[in-house]
């Protein structure tokens, strides 16, 4: 379901928190679906099976690669945006 939003539109976001001391960090940016099997090998470990049981070429395994561009921090009830790159 994610791949084919992504597939149609390719902005994203992620969002990290550390409950521990209230704080984390939102990155928005963009998702590549990325198919080609060079990629796809070099990432598989054995094991993945469990999830992909044709393996490597199964047609439902793909890799996204996320590319932040900005996000925000945000630590003791204050925030700030930065901008990669």
């Amino acid at each position: 379901m994610r791949v084919s939003q992504y597939l149609a539109n390719p902005k994203a976001c992620v969002y990290f928190f550390d409950k521990r001391f209230f704080r984390g960090v939102m990155l928005k940016g963009t998702m590549e679906v990325l198919l080609d099997s060079v990629t796809k090998e070099k990432i598989w470990h054995n094991g993945d099976e469990l999830y992909y049981p044709k393996g490597v070429t199964d047609s439902d395994y793909c890799v996204l690669k996320f590319t932040t561009q900005k996000g925000r921090y945000y630590s003791n009830f204050k925030s700030e945006d930065f901008v990669v790159g």
